[in-house]
């Protein structure tokens, strides 16, 4: 399965951005997005690092919330199969 990941926009260099998300940065393509529509700041949807998509941080809150969910579910699943 492949999933986009939020990250949020820390510097933007003409095509390309550098962005974070949970204290992990990445350089990033715009290539995708017009990227005058895009401003530090804003959060996008990263996809084989390509931003994909620009969303709200409401949104991008949200997608961590389950991430980190899914996250925790896999770490209790590994922790009862060593036992």
């Amino acid at each position: 399965m492949c999933m986009g990941i939020p990250m949020q926009i820390l510097e933007i260099n003409g095509f390309g951005a550098r962005c974070e998300a949970k204290g992990v940065e990445r350089e990033v393509s715009l290539l995708m997005l017009d990227p005058e529509e895009l401003a530090v700041g804003d959060f996008v949807v990263i996809h084989l690092g390509h931003a994909i998509e620009k969303i709200s941080a409401e949104r991008a809150a949200d997608a961590w919330s389950v991430y980190d969910e899914m996250l925790a579910a896999e770490a209790s699943a590994a922790g009862a199969e060593q036992r």
